[in-house]
């Protein structure tokens, strides 16, 4: 997928959840972060950031922050509805029959229902942008909406579908990602429990630029 009206600044501060300081051509702008999470290495002061213009002239914010350069990784898109968007592309090249978002299951709702000669699919999906050591790492804060719908995967394996959950990665060259069991342990061994009952665990690999994000591959983990 590809990003409109995109433009560079430098990070100045985070002031809560949604909004951010970015200097953009030497003046200080209220921008929307479109990622609710910490992004506590990423949002540093001084870190170049990409951001793209909103097409709507009544908004608060003008511009939405999409991604980060990090040193030795490149750019990092942080933004939270883009693995959903990059995996739909995906799926859509990959032959099945019906390619559903937003499926209800049980008191969630998952992603995507696939459909295939007569089999059926679901898959969660979850954007990484926490990087250490070459690893990315998720969540990179607690996330009970993420047990949950690991919990609903193994009941929905049981009965007969067949589940996955895909971690986008939203950097270029990691090619793993890892519980952050110090963040959040409960996921941690959610995680494993719903690998042990036939849930497949899938690394998406990613090309990122400032204003780009392509899955570039599906990689499955036999070893949670």
């Amino acid at each position: 997928m590809k990003y409109k009206k995109v433009i560079n600044g430098t990070f100045v501060e985070r002031i809560n959840r949604f909004i951010a300081l970015v200097k953009i051509d030497n003046v200080i702008e209220k921008v929307h972060v479109k990622n609710t999470g910490r992004c506590r290495e990423l949002l540093i002061q001084g870190a170049m950031v990409s951001l793209e213009q909103s097409d709507n002239p009544d908004r608060k914010t003008k511009y939405d922050l999409i991604s980060v350069y990090k040193n030795e990784i490149g750019w990092v898109n942080i933004d939270s509805q883009v693995p959903n968007k990059a995996v739909k592309e995906w799926l859509d090249s990959k032959e099945y029959d019906i390619v559903r978002p937003e499926y209800t299951y049980g008191k969630s709702r998952i992603d995507f229902y696939m459909e295939r000669e007569n089999k059926k699919y679901l898959m969660e999906v979850k954007g990484c942008t926490l990087e250490k050591n070459g690893i990315g790492y998720f969540p990179d804060a607690p996330t009970e909406r993420g047990v949950k719908h690991l919990r609903e995967l193994i009941q929905a394996q049981h009965a007969g579908y067949e589940c996955s959950i895909a971690f986008v990665i939203q950097m270029n060259g990691i090619n793993e990602v890892r519980p952050n069991i110090e963040t959040h342990p409960e996921f941690g061994k959610v995680l494993s429990d719903a690998k042990a009952e036939g849930v497949k665990v899938f690394f998406m690999t990613c090309k990122v630029t400032c204003d780009t994000l392509k899955v570039t591959g599906q990689i499955e983990n036999e070893q949670i």
